[in-house]
């Protein structure tokens, strides 16, 4: 038995996996969570060191359950970008800024005023979630604090420092989130000068590490502590959604990973022809896999947004959720008479525009909650059919779409959102296909298969269909044209209210 362990870094926890590469299945899985600190207006922070230990709870549960097995390889993968500042040895000095926290947003809208030529690899400027402008806000509101910074990096780099001893950036953070320039392979001082933050260029990880190389063994100290035998290699990976790709076998142009959780994210390719593409973060060139470019569509908020409502405002226990979907359910999408907008911490794609807010429209004393929920749910369907369908106006092909994350323990949600897109869809067989993803990162880490394409296509897990209703489809295509035309007449009051009294800001 060949098993590596496979590491899972998000927002309300962390997940660790043992997979077998000889039977191809996970024999072991844990999780533990960590608490986020949500800060007037738009603020959101955690705690690096709660990360830690939750990893290391994960880890020994899911050793005893698959029998503990030696382990060969570590991958880790983990939400992006979530921000820590942190001295040479690896000790943070302050909570980390997580990704979608978006007291950034003036420094993202300043990057759309600079000139560069790694900036068409991400559409034109960086978006507020991002590592650059949240680094350019530390510089700008906390110089003190910026002053002592050695290290500024991603969750995982942090984690894979802890693990490792060296600092390693991820190819795929580093061109997606850093302007990192892909191509040369090389990052651009002069870039982060106009930014405002000509230091970054040195306090960033300096080695950048492909997605199934070797970053180095585990430290000894970690293994004794983990109860992990074996002398694993740790091997470099990535964002989270985006090692669910490999998971998935979502490599080649024409297909697409959708993992609906806390936030949507939308993973597609193109190749490297050039074409322009708006209203995404990217194309990024050789960030997933070299020879194309990634595209990366997603809604910043999603199944947060239902959590929040029936949580925080119904006040409505899990154990209590299935019988709000039942009558959410029962309630046809148009029948509500409601629209809302998804946009509760501002929207990715198509829009990028950190400042939209969310909405309801149509509001009547005859509503209930389980109106109120059926529209919340029919909003984030929209806002990820929104996605599908701009991508294809631009030519873009999605031809076959799979489907993984916490919408899988949502039947509402999830057939909300195949109906709204109206595409059959593969449904992956673990709610997490980044736990797969990161073996086959390892299992090319260890030499077994020759690049991460052969290796994903290999270890892919099979899936099972789930197709749109055709009535609602049409539905939710009338409600789509009224949820573009709110964007539009609403976006000016909505950045208003973002903005605060008098102009404030974030």
């Amino acid at each position: 038995m060949t098993a590596v362990l496979t590491l899972d870094l998000g927002t309300n926890g962390a997940r660790a996996g043992v997979f077998d590469l000889d039977r191809r299945v996970l024999t072991g899985k844990a999780e533990a969570g960590y608490p986020t600190r949500h800060l007037p207006p738009n603020r959101a922070e955690q705690d690096p060191e709660d990360w830690w230990r939750a990893l290391g709870q994960a880890v020994r549960q899911a050793l005893v359950e698959a029998g503990q097995p030696e382990i060969a390889a570590i991958t880790v993968a983990a939400f992006s970008s979530t921000v820590v500042v942190a001295e040479r040895d690896g000790q943070p000095l302050a909570p980390a800024i997580l990704w979608m926290d978006a007291r950034a947003a003036e420094e993202a809208r300043h990057s759309e005023t600079v000139q560069h030529p790694v900036l068409d690899y991400c559409g034109g400027s960086n978006a507020v979630e991002w590592l650059v402008p949240k680094a350019m806000w530390l510089a700008r509101h906390d110089p003190a604090l910026w002053a002592r910074v050695d290290v500024i990096c991603e969750a995982l780099d942090f984690i894979n420092f802890r693990l490792t001893g060296d600092w390693a950036g991820s190819v795929m953070n580093a061109t997606c989130k850093w302007n990192w320039d892909s191509r040369s392979r090389a990052f651009h001082p002069d870039l982060y000068t106009a930014f405002g933050v000509p230091e970054l260029a040195g306090r960033l990880p300096q080695r950048i590490v492909d997605i199934g190389a070797v970053i180095g063994p585990l430290l000894p100290q970690v293994a004794a502590d983990w109860g992990i035998t074996g002398a694993p290699l740790v091997v470099q990976g990535g964002i989270d959604a985006h090692m669910g790709a490999f998971g998935a076998d979502c490599i080649a142009p024409g297909s697409m990973l959708l993992i609906g959780g806390t936030s949507n994210v939308h993973i597609t390719q193109v190749p490297d022809d050039g074409a322009a593409i708006t209203g995404v973060w990217g194309p990024y060139p050789h960030a997933l896999t070299h020879g194309l470019r990634m595209i990366e569509g997603g809604q910043v908020s999603a199944g947060s947004i239902l959590k929040w409502l029936s949580q925080d405002i119904f006040g409505i226990a899990n154990a209590d959720l299935p019988a709000l979907l039942a009558a959410a359910g029962a309630i046809e999408p148009a029948e509500t008479r409601l629209l809302a907008l998804d946009f509760w911490m501002g929207n990715r794609t198509p829009y990028r525009d950190a400042r939209l807010r969310g909405a309801f429209l149509g509001l009547s004393l005859s509503h209930d909650r389980a109106a109120i929920y059926r529209a919340a749910v029919t909003a984030v369907a929209l806002g990820a059919a929104n996605v599908v369908f701009d991508l294809e106006r631009q030519g873009v092909a999605v031809d076959r779409i799979v489907m993984a994350g916490g919408i899988m323990r949502n039947p509402l949600w999830l057939q909300a959102t195949v109906d709204a897109i109206g595409k059959p869809v593969g449904l992956a067989p673990d709610d997490n296909l980044t736990l797969y993803g990161n073996a086959v990162a390892a299992a090319v880490g260890l030499g077994l298969w020759p690049d991460m394409t052969a290796a994903a296509r290999a270890l892919a897990p099979e899936v099972r269909t789930l197709q749109p209703d055709p009535a609602r489809h049409a539905q939710y295509r009338r409600l789509l044209a009224q949820y573009r035309q709110a964007v539009e007449i609403l976006a000016p009051v909505l950045h208003a209210l973002a903005d605060g009294p008098a102009g404030e800001g974030p």
